[in-house]
């Protein structure tokens, strides 16, 4: 809406020492805190290029799915403590296994990046490589596992 457009765009003025916005035909006073929040009823509403990149949009649909996620952690955890403390020990080694994985990955590329000489010729880096494959391998099964629960 065209007259929404200053508030939008907040295009404030001083008039006699205050703040003020113009909305139409009228002068309104216009404090620096003021928010403006629009809803809609509308699953995916559609707004002009200039409006979206006057405002932020924020999608608030919920989903059973996204619920589910949300949901199923609080209830597991008051009715299985038991199991809520599995999961999370299960998600600290699941992180635990990824940055072990981001490390060898890590290692194998500055090896990569020093080797000056033919790359099989190089003991540290082939070595590197055969544990890095049976580090990688524990890792992809530990995470399948982690999955898996």
């Amino acid at each position: 809406p065209s007259t929404l457009r200053p508030l939008l765009a907040k295009e404030t003025f001083k008039l006699s020492g205050r703040w003020v916005i113009r909305l139409g035909d009228a002068v309104i006073d216009f404090h620096p805190d003021f928010r403006f929040y629009m809803t809609s009823k509308q699953a995916n509403p559609h707004y002009k290029p200039d409006i979206c990149s006057a405002v932020t949009l924020l999608n608030f649909t919920i989903t059973p799915e996204g619920l589910e996620d949300q949901l199923l952690p609080v209830v597991v955890a008051k009715e299985r403590p038991d199991l809520e403390e599995q999961r999370l020990e299960l998600m600290e080694s699941k992180e635990e296994s990824l940055r072990m994985l981001h490390d060898v990955e890590e290692r194998i590329l500055s090896l990569l990046s020093q080797s000056e000489a033919n790359f099989l010729d190089d003991e540290e880096l082939v070595s590197t490589l055969r544990d890095s494959k049976a580090t990688a391998e524990k890792v992809q099964k530990k995470l399948a596992d982690v999955e898996e629960t």
